[in-house]
């Protein structure tokens, strides 16, 4: 990354931003974006997907709103557009992707917001055809990239709404064996950091659904749906939302390799379902870090 940061320094240092400053982003600024969007080319299941940094022209925003996205996006910069085929965890290695995308941004001090759309909305929005889609290919959400306005963390009313700087304790997210058994951060070493980024990782509606379980030096990831939230609903099932909580997963992956790496900590991704006991239906599993 274009950084003199550590990765969990750019982890600490993003946050949604919802106010920029009316300017456009500057040559160089754009060049590299760029450069880091084309690097970007699948996710860890190994779906095709590629990034296209567009230019936000007049009306984008309100179009935005429209589609009923989540909060009040003002002057954004541009848009960084994700297409990614359609196919079996095509929404985990979307969030994985995109939230690298995001990080990218980071490091070289944009700011930047994830845009997620009712129904369809993206990919038969004008948004499809400034990346030119595909029609194996669909767009499950877009983020707004620009220069930050001073205090903008500060002064944005949508983040106090979701608490987005408060995230769910250790013993929620993390655990020993089996869900229910609390995991202790004294216990787990040098992964300790990794959990700790993923725990920061941003999430639809701040719901944070990701849940880590340590196994037999591996760490299986789970989806703990939030009730009354996603896939299922009627109102999900109505408008055709994309699986926002899935895309959310592939977000926690994202920084727990990334900061996993950082720390020197060798694996990869694996199918290990470990079938254990779930609290319930809505929890189901997505994959493993196997340790090397």
């Amino acid at each position: 990354m274009a950084s003199s940061l550590s990765i969990m320094d750019i982890i600490k240092q993003r946050y949604s931003v919802r106010l920029y400053q009316a300017v456009p982003l500057a040559s160089a600024d754009q060049v590299g974006l760029q450069s880091a969007l084309d690097s970007i080319q699948c996710g860890p299941f190994g779906t095709p997907l590629r990034f296209k940094l567009a230019a936000a022209l007049e009306g984008d925003s309100q179009a935005l709103r429209g589609m009923g996205t989540y909060g009040f996006v003002k002057n954004p910069a541009g848009f960084i557009i994700g297409a990614v085929q359609a196919k079996e965890h095509a929404l985990e290695d979307f969030g994985y992707a995109m939230e690298k995308a995001v990080l990218e941004a980071t490091a070289l001090g944009l700011g930047t917001c994830w845009l997620g759309g009712l129904g369809g909305a993206f990919t038969q929005s004008g948004f499809a055809q400034k990346i030119n889609k595909a029609s194996n290919e669909i767009i499950p959400s877009v983020t707004a990239v620009g220069y930050a306005e001073e205090d903008s963390r500060i002064r944005d009313p949508g983040r106090q709404k979701v608490r987005a700087d408060q995230r769910l304790p250790w013993e929620s997210l993390f655990f020993d064996g089996q869900l229910g058994c609390p995991l202790t951060r004294s216990s787990v070493g040098a992964y300790a950091g990794a959990l700790d980024m993923l725990r920061l990782a941003p999430t639809a509606k701040n719901k944070q659904p990701c849940r880590v379980i340590r196994g037999d030096r591996r760490w299986h990831f789970f989806c703990q749906r939030t009730p009354g939230y996603g896939k299922g609903t009627a109102l999900f099932i109505l408008l055709g939302m994309a699986d926002l909580q899935r895309i959310d997963i592939g977000i926690c992956m994202c920084h727990f390799e990334l900061t996993a790496r950082y720390l020197g900590l060798q694996g990869g991704w694996v199918s290990a379902d470990p079938c254990l006991p779930l609290i319930d239906k809505n929890t189901f599993y997505i994959a493993s870090w196997q340790e090397k």
